[in-house]
């Protein structure tokens, strides 16, 4: 909802990275968006950060899909400065290909390039398919979630107007579940007795909170 995002933006704050009204922060968190997305700890336990030395975007495609390089070339185009794929592409591979697991790759791949890194409009972009391939290696996806989400909210806020790249299903998820009054909610007079601190679906862990010395957490983007 592209009104809903031009109300939001107007109380991001870009100095410090969270939404502002009035006397109340709020800004999501690493723990709260892995209990969103029922990511463990224990299954994931390294950040995600671009690899050197990556196979290129044709052979990270032809991995991913098992389809021939003729295939895969026929199919990738230029968007912007980023090459992608078409969703309507990934999309008959799933149909028609035998193997259940790779249509659950295929498919999965699809949702993080269309839902979650939606920087192409209905394509899979190149940097999307770089997270994807480390996954299977315990890395986390959701520092890289909230660090685009941080960024795309920023260069909104710094435009007035725009799409927002991020996820914002995700978004909308955390932002209502901290209010008690989700029906209606004005957040030009919103006080702090408007805001549940407590997330009743955030299971109880250690926070993450420092990075060796330093009292924050770098977040990388994709």
């Amino acid at each position: 909802d592209k009104h809903l995002f031009r109300a939001l933006a107007q109380f991001w704050n870009p100095g410090y990275s969270c939404f502002t009204f009035g006397k109340v922060d709020l800004v999501p968190t690493i723990e709260q968006y892995m209990a969103l997305l029922q990511c463990s700890r224990i299954q994931v336990d390294k950040v995600y950060s671009k690899a050197v030395n990556l196979p290129t975007f044709l052979k990270r495609v032809m991995n991913i899909t098992r389809m021939c390089e003729q295939w895969v070339t026929a199919r990738i185009k230029q968007k912007g400065d980023s090459k992608c794929i078409h969703w309507k592409n990934l999309k008959d591979l799933i149909l028609a290909y035998p193997d259940a697991k790779k249509k659950v790759d295929i498919f999965t791949l699809s949702i993080y390039g269309l839902v979650v890194f939606p920087k192409a409009l209905g394509h899979v972009e190149k940097a999307v398919t770089d997270l994807f391939d480390q996954l299977n290696k315990r890395v986390t996806p959701i520092p890289t979630i909230l660090a685009e989400t941080f960024r795309s909210l920023s260069a909104y806020w710094r435009a007035g107007e725009g799409r927002f790249i991020g996820c914002a299903q995700l978004l909308l998820a955390w932002f209502h579940n901290h209010f008690c009054k989700v029906d209606k909610v004005s957040y030009r007079n919103l006080q702090e007795e408007d805001i549940e601190w407590r997330a009743p679906w955030l299971f109880s862990d250690e926070i993450l909170y420092q990075c060796r010395y330093f009292d924050w957490v770098p977040l990388l983007g994709i």
